[in-house]
This record gives C-alpha cells, structure tokens and sequence, in this order.
C-alpha cells in the first residue's frame, strides 16, 4: 500500500514547484507522481494534418518525485505525514500523524 494514491491532495515541499498544491492525476511508477498544475513543462508539439492535431508549445505535467511532495492535511493546512493502521474490521487504512485521523474512510 503506497502513502500516496490517485485523488490525494498533495503540497510540493522541495523544487521549483515548492509550496504548491495540486492533486494526484497518476503514479508513473513506484516512486514517481503526476500532479495536476505542479512542475509544469513546455512541450513543443509537431502538427499531423491527418488527425488533426495543431502543431505549437503546449504546457503539460511532468512526473515529480514523491519524496519531494508530501499529503495535505485540510485540518492543520500543512503537509503531514502518513501512517499506517489496522481498524477493528482488520481494515488497514493510512492515518495522518499529527492529529491521527484517517484518510481512508
């Protein structure tokens, strides 16, 4: 079970990108992370009349490590750490460290 998954709201803690707040779009592998309006790149694209795309620089997102991202927590308005617990119901869900609330309900 990764820290961060799909749908998470994340905050940028180191590189160009730092302090921003996106959410998570894909994991790419196992340590990288597409977040969306975070670590912007600009991509020249050739035109191909038989599909009818149009050639130009577009703005897309690039992989970012997730070590340089951390899960936001709308409680305390920072980035937390992850944990991980098991429930009752033999249930394991990730927890934020902080405060101990549970991010998988």
């Amino acid at each position: 079970m990764n820290k961060i998954k799909k749908g998470d709201e994340v905050i940028v803690i180191a590189g160009r990108s730092k302090g921003q707040r996106g959410l998570v779009i894909k994991r790419i592998d196992e340590n990288r992370l597409l977040v969306e309006n975070v670590n912007m790149i600009k991509k020249h694209v050739k035109g191909n009349p038989n599909t009818g795309t149009q050639g130009g620089i577009i703005d897309q997102e690039s992989p970012i490590h997730q070590s340089n991202v951390m899960i936001f927590n709308p409680a305390t308005e920072k980035g937390d750490r992850v944990g991980f617990k098991t429930l009752d119901d033999d249930r394991k869900v990730r927890y934020f460290k902080s405060n101990d609330e549970v991010i998988d309900v």
